[in-house]
């Protein structure tokens, strides 16, 4: 790293010591980069010359750039950093990301911002080889951040249909289509819907024009699988009431207000994330509404809460970790095609579903 001359404050570059200490350039520079190869005296005599001009070594930045890679992987999304760790989801997506990088030896940046124009700073400033991008909310501007950079990356969750993005996602419509005709099979005919968000900013009771237009592919196709299996049994989903959350427990519970203070309550709650499934169990439950007697709950993702909430929740799991897994080797295996993987998903049955009681 380059310090500054007394004189002039011109930096102190590593010509300025090996010229100092009388040896050369190369000889200075494997004093700090393989000092094992350099003869211990020569090594002393470079060392006093550094630590009398302020010198601490080379810039370790420059080196990596030069060497045209820093074995580190940025992480990105258009959420808080916080989301990385309160969210159940992104919590499970991490362990396999660090899990691959561990194993490879690589490191990780977390890339986010409060705003639009951080966010692209911090991307353009990101000290990485390449980026997996969160498209939770504002996929598209995340993907064509990554773009400008001009390094690999891998979308997670894409809600997009663009074949020039490598992505790695899961089938919703398949997924989506599991939860609903397993609720129909154990005889439930009246359904509500909790959705992520089809647009940015807004939450509330989605009209069936607004259902159309949704902006985010993942929900829409969510709520596709379930309106398929739900019109496959006779039920008619202009009915069915689908309220948009921003996958938090205060709009889910807020959308639970609005679902059971009008007109007969369901029977089983789709929950488009085991975030809102489990904030369905915790607000049913103060109000005394027994799950799955009362109302059987289903979610999406799979996350270990899933498995220890009261009841257990029947949920349709991804694989999350092993996209997490998989997004690493991509970018550390560039090869420079564009690969999307779409993996399967599995549906748990546990305690939080049972046939209707009325």
């Amino acid at each position: 790293m380059a310090s500054l001359t007394a004189g002039n404050r011109r930096p102190v570059r590593l010509a300025d010591i090996a010229k100092a200490a009388g040896v050369s350039h190369g000889t200075a520079s494997n004093v700090f980069s393989r000092p094992e190869i350099v003869r211990e005296e020569v090594r002393e005599r470079v060392r006093a010359a550094a630590e009398a001009m302020g010198y601490a070594g080379p810039d370790p930045k420059g080196r990596l750039l030069r060497a045209g890679k820093v074995n580190a992987i940025g992480v990105a999304t258009a959420e808080p950093l916080s989301y990385f760790f309160e969210d159940p989801f992104a919590r499970v997506m991490m362990a396999g990301i660090s899990q691959a990088c561990d194993a490879t030896g690589a490191g990780i940046s977390l890339v986010s911002a409060a705003n639009t124009e951080q966010l692209a700073w911090n991307i353009q400033s990101a000290l990485v080889d390449g980026f997996i991008v969160f498209c939770i909310e504002g996929g598209s501007r995340l993907v064509e951040l990554a773009r400008e950079r001009k390094l690999p990356f891998v979308a997670l969750d894409l809600d997009s249909e663009d074949g020039s993005v490598a992505a790695i996602g899961v089938d919703n419509i398949a997924g989506a289509s599991l939860a609903a005709r397993h609720l129909t099979e154990l005889g439930h005919r009246r359904f509500a819907v909790l959705a992520l968000p089809f647009a940015d900013g807004r939450t509330g009771i989605i009209s069936p024009e607004e259902l159309r237009a949704a902006a985010y592919a993942g929900t829409r196709d969510r709520l596709t699988g379930y309106f398929r299996e739900l019109s496959r049994v006779g039920i008619d989903t202009s009915k069915v009431p689908v309220y948009e959350t921003a996958n938090d427990a205060s709009s889910t519970k807020a959308g639970l207000e609005t679902i059971f203070a009008s007109g007969e309550p369901p029977t089983a709650i789709l929950a488009m994330s085991d975030r809102m499934a489990l904030a369905t169990l915790e607000w049913l439950s103060a109000r005394g509404l027994n799950v799955p007697d009362d109302v059987s709950v289903i979610g999406f993702d799979g996350v270990p809460e899933a498995a220890l909430s009261e009841p257990p929740l029947t949920t349709v799991a991804q694989p999350i970790a092993e996209m997490g897994r998989l997004a690493v080797k991509a970018i550390l295996e560039n090869d420079g095609k564009v690969s999307r993987q779409l993996l399967p998903v599995e549906l748990i049955v546990r305690a939080s579903s049972a046939p209707p009681r009325r």
